[in-house]
């Protein structure tokens, strides 16, 4: 099988490389320098002269709570023209397979948990990443309408919060896992006693080990037909930010005190995928959050450091 991956040097982009290649899949994952996924037509152009089995879009601009409110618009802007840009030439190329890498920030802010893949577009966005989402949902929306209108198979893997090997680990553009291994990390080399979370950290997340992610998308290769337009991956299971806290703490071996700020956001209440969907296709995630962060933190401290 030859795939056509964009993104291929985020966190998402090289799990699915590695593995696919492990399975003997060829992969071509141009580089920026080499592809500019913003031009329809240059992207067109590769596509028609490589005919690759089908295209995988994980290329965007991704980042934590922090970078999300401090820049809306390169969020919704970026995210929508590449994702437009992508979906318009692998039709236009003549490529009849594609999956579109969505987020769980496309569900409203006060829907009902397990989020179910109905319930996009019944409600209001998260204000903290409302311009990552509305890009997110928009291109969502082309794939679907573009597969119904003209027989194509392009569709959107909805996954839960990522976490994993290639990760980024910068406090101002990470997500939460990376960033409190690295805030952790520093606080034992710096013999700190205590160390803020944002909020109560009441909040609940579900964070899924990108590699498992890479693996529901290969597994879902073979029975593609039967994979619906839209489908949420992930584990079904969701833990507070303390939680996260504590198994991070307990991994990197920090000893001291957690103090909560309240005049910091906390994003949304709980986000939490419902897995039916997945779960019916007879997949499941095999890494734990311990294993994960375990092998996370062993990457941080390998290649990062």
């Amino acid at each position: 099988m030859k795939i056509f991956l964009t993104g291929g040097t985020g966190m998402v982009g090289r799990n699915i490389s590695a593995l696919a290649e492990q399975k003997g899949y060829q992969v071509y994952a141009p580089g920026r320098n080499e592809l500019d996924l913003s031009s329809m037509s240059a992207v067109q152009n590769y596509l028609s002269e490589l005919q690759p089995d089908i295209v995988i879009h994980c290329a965007g601009l991704v980042g934590g709570i922090q970078a999300n409110i401090a820049a809306p618009y390169d969020f919704c802007f970026q995210n929508l023209q590449m994702g437009m840009s992508v979906i318009q030439a692998a039709y236009a190329a003549g490529i009849k397979k594609l999956i579109n890498l969505g987020s769980s920030c496309m569900y409203p802010r006060f829907a009902e948990n397990p989020l179910k893949e109905e319930q996009i577009l019944t409600g209001e966005l998260e204000p903290t990443n409302e311009g990552y989402a509305v890009a997110k949902v928009a291109v969502a929306r082309l794939a679907d309408y573009l597969s119904s209108q003209y027989g194509v198979e392009y569709k959107t893997y909805i996954p839960c919060n990522l976490y994993g090997y290639w990760d980024k680990f910068d406090p101002k553009k990470s997500h939460m896992i990376p960033a409190v291994i690295r805030k952790l990390d520093t606080a034992v080399r710096d013999g700190c006693e205590t160390v803020d979370i944002w909020g109560d950290g009441l909040a609940r997340r579900e964070f899924m080990f990108a590699e498992d992610l890479a693996a529901f998308i290969l597994f879902s290769l073979d029975k593609f037909s039967e994979v619906p337009s839209n489908i949420n991956v992930g584990l079904g299971t969701d833990y507070s930010i303390n939680e996260f806290y504590e198994a991070i703490a307990k991994a990197v071996r920090y000893e001291g005190r957690f103090v909560h700020d309240l005049s910091k956001p906390a994003g949304m209440k709980q986000k939490l995928v419902d897995i039916s969907k997945q779960t019916q296709l007879g997949w499941s995630p095999k890494t734990s959050l311990e294993e994960g962060i375990r092998k996370t933190y062993e990457f941080y401290l390998k290649e990062v450091l």
